[in-house]
């Protein structure tokens, strides 16, 4: 019986399918805006409260938790974040940037920037 055991222990992992990292690579390019204080401390989508000043987004695709390098286009600078909300909610963007996290690439002034996103 302990042969056999090991025998499905050595078998089996033949036809478990690993999760390949292709199946967690995500990479866009798009027009990103941002949210701040007139949310502050409400309910997320996941759950969580929200915070301006953190390095949080939303976005419609990746799952909650995601960590996400996002740059901008015009000027090179990146801000590393984590997806906690779901949107953006207005047609045309990728991705919606805490008020912290768009600080980080631009101007609160331009509103929206061009950004290439990459999950981490």
């Amino acid at each position: 019986m302990l042969h056999s055991f090991f025998r499905l222990c050595l078998v089996a992992p033949l036809f478990i399918p690993l999760a390949s990292q292709e199946a967690h690579a995500y990479s866009a390019c798009g027009t990103s805006s941002w949210y701040g204080a007139e949310f502050e401390g409400q309910r997320t989508a996941s759950g969580e409260r929200f915070s301006a000043h953190g390095l949080t987004a939303a976005h419609r695709s990746l799952p909650f938790g995601a960590k996400v390098r996002v740059v901008n286009q015009a000027n090179g600078r990146s801000v590393t974040l984590r997806v906690n909300d779901d949107g953006p909610h207005v047609s045309g963007r990728i991705i919606d940037l805490s008020e912290g996290a768009f600080r980080r690439i631009a101007s609160l002034g331009q509103g929206v920037t061009r950004v290439c996103i990459a999950r981490l």
